[in-house]
C-alpha cells in the first residue's frame, strides 16, 4: 500500500513538472518568434483573418440602360436635346454682337485677306479693317435666324434608329448628326440670306473700299467671294452653339429642363 501510495506520488510529481517545463517552452517560443502554441494554427481552408489583405477585381462599366426607355422616349429626347441648342443657339448669335463679341464664333478676316489686314494698320488704316470684321459678324447676325426652320425640318426626320445610336456615342454626335443632314440645305438656304444681309449691313460696301484701296496701295488685285465665307462661318457657328447646347445636356444634370431631358439622359448617368 505504502509502495502504491510512493507510485503515485512520484507519477503526479512528473506529470507537474513535465506541465512547468511544457509551459517555460511556450514562454521561450512566443518570446523569440512572437508564435503562440497555445492558439490553433490555421489552415488553408480556415475562414480568411481580418488581417489578410482581400483583392478586389473593378467592377467592369455598365452601358447605358436602355432597357428603361422605350424607342419613343429616346427619339423624343434626343430631339428635344438639339431643338433646345437650335432655339438658344440661334438666338443668342442673332442678337448685337452675338458673333462678334464670342470668340468661339467671331468671324475673322478671311485667311485669304489677312494680308490687307496687316497692310491697312501698317498704312494707318486699322479702323477700316476693323469696320470690315465687325460688319462681316453683323450680316451673320442677321442672317442667323434662317437656321431654325432648316434645322427643325432635319430634326423632326431623325428615326428612331438614328437617335439609339446617337445616344449612345459621343458628347457631339447629335449636333454632328444633324451637321450631316442640314450642310448643304444650310448653305443653300443661307446664302441669299447672307448676300442680302451683307447689303443691309453695308459689309459690301465696306468691303469694296477696304479692298481697293489694298488694291491700290500694292498694286495688287486681290478679290473674295465674301457671300460664300460668311454663309459658311455663319453655318460653323451654329453648329458650335449647338454642340456645346448638347454637350452641356448629356454632362450636367441642372440643363436637362424637361422630364423628358431627364429621363433619358439620366440613363447614362447611372453607367
Amino acid at each position: 500500500m505504502r509502495k502504491s501510495i510512493l507510485l503515485a506520488a512520484g507519477l503526479l510529481f512528473s506529470i507537474s513538472t513535465q506541465a512547468q517545463l511544457l509551459d517555460i517552452i511556450k514562454s521561450t517560443v512566443k518570446t523569440k518568434t512572437g508564435v503562440d502554441l497555445d492558439k490553433p494554427v490555421q489552415t488553408k481552408s480556415s475562414t480568411t483573418s481580418t488581417t489578410s489583405t482581400t483583392v478586389t477585381t473593378p467592377a467592369k462599366t455598365s452601358p447605358i440602360n436602355l432597357g428603361s426607355l422605350t424607342s419613343t422616349q429616346i427619339s423624343s429626347g434626343l430631339k428635344e436635346a438639339l431643338s433646345l441648342g437650335v432655339t438658344d443657339g440661334v438666338k443668342k448669335l442673332a442678337l448685337t454682337d452675338g458673333f462678334l463679341k464670342n470668340e468661339a464664333v467671331k468671324i475673322l478676316m478671311p485667311e485669304k485677306l489677312r494680308k490687307i489686314d496687316t497692310t491697312l494698320r501698317s498704312l494707318g488704316m486699322g479702323s477700316l479693317a476693323d469696320e470690315g470684321v465687325k460688319l462681316l459678324n453683323r450680316a451673320a447676325e442677321d442672317a442667323v435666324t434662317e437656321a431654325a426652320p432648316i434645322f427643325t425640318k432635319a430634326i423632326t426626320s431623325m428615326t428612331i434608329t438614328d437617335a439609339k445610336n446617337i445616344l449612345l456615342s459621343n458628347d457631339n454626335a447629335a449636333t454632328n448628326y444633324l451637321q450631316t443632314k442640314t450642310q448643304s440645305q444650310l448653305f443653300t438656304a443661307f446664302q441669299p440670306k447672307v448676300k442680302a444681309s451683307l447689303g443691309k449691313v453695308g459689309a459690301d460696301t465696306v468691303w469694296k473700299n477696304l479692298i481697293s484701296k489694298y488694291n491700290t496701295f500694292t498694286g495688287q488685285s486681290v478679290t473674295t467671294d465674301l457671300n460664300e465665307y460668311v454663309t459658311t462661318e455663319t453655318i460653323n457657328g451654329v453648329f458650335k452653339m449647338v454642340a456645346d447646347k448638347e454637350s452641356g445636356i448629356r454632362n450636367t444634370p441642372a440643363m436637362r429642363t424637361t422630364s423628358i431631358l431627364q429621363k433619358v439622359f439620366g440613363a447614362q448617368d447611372a453607367k
